[in-house]
């Protein structure tokens, strides 16, 4: 067993959202699925690890890529065909994904 992560990082673009509590959701594959529900972890940014706060896991499950829904994409804070091809972009072969939920700690 992995250990539970610490911390967890997105892309500087979509830091916004997640502080703006638009984006509540994170979908990862399995190398990133290790996040234990009721843990408190770091949020950086991907590009420069610049720190941006906690975030406490709510619940980790798994999902298939084709299991992707209009509800994923509004917690996602966007669209169903621009979440899709952010997945595509990221895990370009990946069907089995782990969805994070989480929420800012204030």
């Amino acid at each position: 067993m992995s250990a539970i992560p610490t911390e967890i990082t997105f892309f500087e673009r979509l830091i916004p959202s997640v502080l703006e509590e638009k984006k509540v959701i994170t979908i990862r594959d399995e190398s990133e699925s290790n996040y234990k529900p009721g843990s408190i972890v770091e949020l950086f940014a991907n590009e420069h690890r610049t720190h941006y706060g906690k975030l406490k896991i709510i619940a980790v499950s798994p999902l298939r890529y084709d299991d992707i829904n209009e509800y994923h994409a509004q917690q996602e804070g966007m669209t169903l065909p621009v979440l899709k091809a952010l997945i595509k972009d990221i895990y370009p072969t990946t069907k089995s994904l782990y969805l994070i939920e989480y929420q800012l700690v204030k």
